[in-house]
């Protein structure tokens, strides 16, 4: 017998856990999002915010607010990344500036 219970949050925080694949993620991004929709409305008076506006229609004053709405819209996301395959992708981006640099070496010594 699944009842929803009467949260203070909306939407609740069952509905923002399917949009993620943690506690810690659902907290993170909503306040990375929070905190970009302020910087936003900051921005708004001296001729315009450099963060992306809000992406969802709300009645919610509060950023937070509007960020866990946006979560739930799917309109924003996060991507995970595997840190193995990061310092792989580094590595390789080095050793072709050291090739790209060696073989620039080697053009302008035979000039």
């Amino acid at each position: 017998m699944s009842e929803e219970q009467d949260t203070m949050i909306s939407p609740g925080l069952e509905a923002l856990l399917e949009k993620v694949d943690s506690r810690f993620t659902l907290v993170s991004l909503a306040a990375k999002r929070s905190r970009q929709l302020i910087s936003y409305d900051l921005g708004l008076g001296e001729g315009g915010g450099s963060e992306v506006p809000p992406q969802v229609t709300s009645t919610a004053r509060k950023s937070l607010s509007m960020a866990f709405e946006e979560i739930e819209a799917d309109k924003i996301g996060y991507e995970r990344f595997d840190p193995e395959e990061r310092a792989r992708s580094e590595a390789e981006a080095l050793a072709q500036a050291e090739a790209d640099a060696a073989a620039l070496e080697a053009v302008s010594d035979e000039e």
